[in-house]
């Protein structure tokens, strides 16, 4: 099967260096050697492909440079360094023109001053230490929304942080294009999967439409046997199949079944050009079981998804999908479900009936057939698996009635302290940080929502640029985070969005 996530090499950065004529050619030849080298040096070390541009001495070349990036669908962003002094009045109208992530290198060529050697030709080309504040300036006062990275590019962090940009950049290029199907609408009576799906479209992009529950079922039914078969043996090489579901096992039938939904379901997601896609057992038309294997599989591939319609969190599944393409693990619909209270060991439970992606786990899953008494249908198949241990993030999407609210907690996962025989589901126990008390108090005073997007692949860095770039609240839960000190950003936050916002 097809993953869905990009090449993120096919993707562009474009790298633009801020200089002016009054140094002379000899300067500006040098400014160039320099700023490719610097480019050079960036692009070895990011996923996407670092693009160098021309020295930038002008007004109208740098208005038409940011054009040339926004009309370029392969651009997803433009990463500037003011290597010299560039008069910052120049950038006015090509940064107010920009529609595109922006990162702000504050660098220089060298990483030692020669301090014997330094003359004013020395100073008059190694100027960033101000050329950088002046520009600093102007993206200030223009309210330009960007990422400032500090240091030199030889420093891993320093390019840490300038990949962690481009895989948002990656994610927020992807929602810009991306379509939501809904199968059935949300859970009746639930607020939190709720929302403004027009405002979503205008602040994000992405297009949430819905579709009747049976349409998909007609795919499912168009499915033939020799895409079964073929399917069905994946399975079987894939995973640790039950003795009841494996080809002379008496349920083998319900296998079959998983498979034709997973065919229908991914025909149908293909034919209409959609990235994420929800459902709800509240609504399941002509299915014979609730989707647990084929969603699993479809998230393992790129595709967002959100249960009970929960469209915000298949949004977010998808995007943490395409930020993490390329690294280990993966991202994936989670729930907040029970808790352990053992004083100093609090650990929270979290999975969703069937649905969490098994890309969370680098260990063989289990194929199972179990009952489930929800949604009045079959027993579902479905994987069964812990998530490895390890950093993680979950992340979840509120609409607060005027903005849209991210929040996430960075946790820890850790290993089952004891087996589970009884719960056959994909699941992951972890640790909140910073504490259990703290995490789970500030979930609540954010109004943060039951469902997730756990990511074991990228980190809450990349979360915090892809809220910059979309325009989007971003609360953090993590090591520095105290009750009296959240409550309060949180309170500082409404006034700030309702006047960015204007009358």
């Amino acid at each position: 099967m097809t993953r869905i996530t990009p090449d993120l090499a096919a993707y562009e950065v474009w790298f633009l260096t801020g200089s002016q004529g009054l140094y002379g050619e000899e300067t500006l030849r040098q400014v160039a050697e320099q700023s490719r080298a610097i480019a050079d040096e960036l692009g070895a070390g990011v996923p996407v492909t670092v693009v160098w541009k021309p020295v930038l001495t002008d007004s109208e070349s740098i208005r038409r440079a940011t054009l040339d990036a926004n009309a370029d669908d392969r651009v997803i962003g433009l990463i500037t360094w003011m290597h010299t002094f560039s008069p910052a009045k120049m950038w006015i109208s090509g940064l107010e023109a920009l529609q595109k992530p922006l990162l702000h290198l504050h660098t220089q060529a060298n990483v030692e001053l020669p301090w014997g050697e330094i003359d004013f030709d020395f100073m008059n080309l190694n100027q960033a230490a101000h050329g950088d504040r002046e520009y600093g300036y102007i993206l200030s006062r223009l309210g330009i929304p960007h990422k400032i990275v500090v240091g030199h590019v030889s420093d891993a962090v320093v390019v840490g942080q300038v990949e962690s940009w481009t895989r948002a950049a990656a994610g927020f290029a992807a929602v810009r294009s991306l379509k939501v199907a809904r199968f059935g609408d949300n859970m009746r009576y639930v607020a939190v999967t709720e929302g403004d799906k027009t405002e979503a479209e205008r602040r994000l992009g992405v297009q949430v439409n819905t579709w009747g529950v049976n349409e998909l079922a007609d795919a499912v039914d168009a499915v033939s046997e020799a895409e079964v078969d073929a399917l069905v043996a994946v399975y079987d090489a894939e995973y640790d199949v039950v003795p009841e579901l494996q080809a002379e096992g008496a349920r083998r039938e319900s296998l079959r079944d998983g498979a034709r939904i997973e065919l229908g379901l991914r025909s149908f997601l293909e034919a209409g050009g959609f990235g994420a896609f929800t459902d709800s057992f509240e609504d399941l038309g002509r299915l014979k079981q609730l989707p647990g294997l084929a969603v699993q599989r479809l998230m393992a591939d790129g595709y967002g998804f959100g249960g009970e319609g929960d469209w915000k969190t298949a949004v977010l599944v998808h995007v943490a999908n395409v930020m993490g393409s390329g690294l280990p693990g993966g991202a994936s619909l989670m729930e907040d479900y029970t808790y352990h209270l053992t004083p100093g060991s609090e650990l929270i439970l979290g999975a969703h009936m069937l649905e969490v992606n098994a890309a969370l786990s680098s260990k063989k899953a289990s194929l199972e057939i179990h009952a489930l008494g929800i949604g009045g249908k079959e027993d579902p198949v479905r994987l069964v698996f812990t998530a490895d241990a390890g950093p993680a993030v979950v992340v979840a999407m509120s609409d607060m009635r005027d903005r849209f609210r991210l929040v996430a907690n960075v946790v820890e996962n850790v290993d089952l302290p004891e087996p589970m025989p009884n719960l056959p589901v994909g699941r992951a126990i972890w640790k909140p940080a910073p504490d259990f008390r703290t995490s789970a108090s500030a979930w609540l005073v954010a109004g943060a929502a039951h469902h997730t997007v756990m990511s074991n692949a990228v980190g809450v860095e990349v979360f915090r640029d892809f809220a910059v770039m979309a325009g989007i609240e971003l609360l953090v839960i993590d090591e520095d985070t105290t009750l009296a000190g959240f409550q309060r950003e949180t309170q500082w936050n409404a006034a700030y969005y309702r006047l960015k916002e204007g009358i």
